[in-house]
């Protein structure tokens, strides 16, 4: 089965084009038919759901977009319809269309229904996400070796078993969702030197994954990612559809040409904000740079200098640094 085709930020429009579908979208789109499979087929609405958010991107995918496949399903040998051809763990490789995206929710559950490989799936409990998550990945639905994780992580982000139960009439369907737990991140912020404060309650929050399987995480409320070594901002940029420019910018390189990244570097895809809502200021322990300082707050390094009448670029140990007026 095909790579997952992430949309970048996991739907989330705000560096690509305007009008993508969010998460929220795709799942009160498609509940109903991913319910309806459910009973049908015995495929539990959470585990599609979860699949179609992560094989289209929610929707936003050239894949779901161009050939309404929302499941990445090749051709094989016995599909007779119309084919998109596109490159994925190889090149030109023939994948199946469809008129329109509920024919590719029912082909998928005759996908799965009708191979041998996935039939040990339907000897589990139906309400057993994980099991049916894992399973799929060790029947090879994809190649991704952390493909059952990642659609646990939607399922819980997004509360889909409450479709599961409604499905199955345990619940009704005006039911609330249920609050979900923020995921954190186990990686600290150990780049740029610095240490992560857990006084920034919002850091490593993951609120989305970008089309290489990337999380997003979120530092005051600005969207992250972690760079792999030897990264470059033309490369991250090119990655993520931005200019070279913005990654320079959000980040304050100033030679963007020369600068390599070096693992688990924190690089920010979204501008920094004005000012940090939590905490209002920072004590520096060691010496730092102005920039240290915004890139481990995510605020702008020009409203630091004013919060701290222009204070130099380096600063000194003991220095009460504000991040807010």
């Amino acid at each position: 089965m095909r790579k997952l085709l992430f949309a970048f930020l996991l739907c989330f429009p705000l560096f690509l084009q305007a009008q993508r579908i969010t998460a929220e979208e795709y799942i009160e789109t498609y509940k109903d038919i991913a319910m309806r499979e459910m009973r049908e087929h015995r495929i539990p609405a959470s585990i599609t759901l979860a699949q179609g958010l992560l094989e289209s991107g929610c929707g936003n995918s050239e894949l779901a977009r161009e050939a309404k496949n929302h499941f990445g399903i090749k051709c094989h040998k016995e599909w007779m319809g119309k084919t998109y051809t596109m490159d994925d763990d190889e090149k030109n490789e023939c994948f199946r269309v469809y008129k329109n995206a509920e024919e590719s929710f029912v082909d998928h559950s005759l996908f799965l229904t009708g191979r041998n490989r996935y039939a040990a799936l339907f000897d589990l409990e139906i309400t057993d996400y994980e099991g049916w998550a894992k399973g799929l990945k060790a029947a090879g639905y994809a190649t991704n070796p952390k493909y059952a994780e990642l659609l646990i992580a939607r399922i819980n982000q997004y509360d889909l078993t409450r479709y599961d139960r409604e499905a199955l009439g345990l619940i009704d369907e005006n039911e609330p969702l249920e609050e979900p737990e923020p995921q954190l991140a186990e990686t600290p912020f150990e780049d740029f030197g610095l240490l992560y404060n857990p006084d920034v309650k919002s850091a490593f929050e993951i609120v989305d994954m970008t089309e290489t399987e990337r999380f997003i995480y979120l530092n005051n409320g600005v969207r992250f990612i972690y760079a792999k070594e030897g990264e470059t901002p033309k490369s991250i940029a090119k990655e993520l559809g931005i200019a070279t420019r913005q990654i320079a910018d959000y980040n304050y390189i100033s030679n963007p040409k020369d600068f390599v990244f070096l693992s688990g570097d924190v690089v920010y895809v979204v501008p920094l904000k004005n000012k940090c809502k939590h905490p209002s200021s920072f004590t520096v322990e060691e010496t730092m740079t102005l920039r240290d300082v915004a890139l481990r707050f995510a605020v702008k390094v020009e409203k630091l200098q004013k919060y701290n009448d222009n204070v130099g670029k380096v600063v000194k140990p003991g220095t009460v640094v504000k991040l807010k007026r």
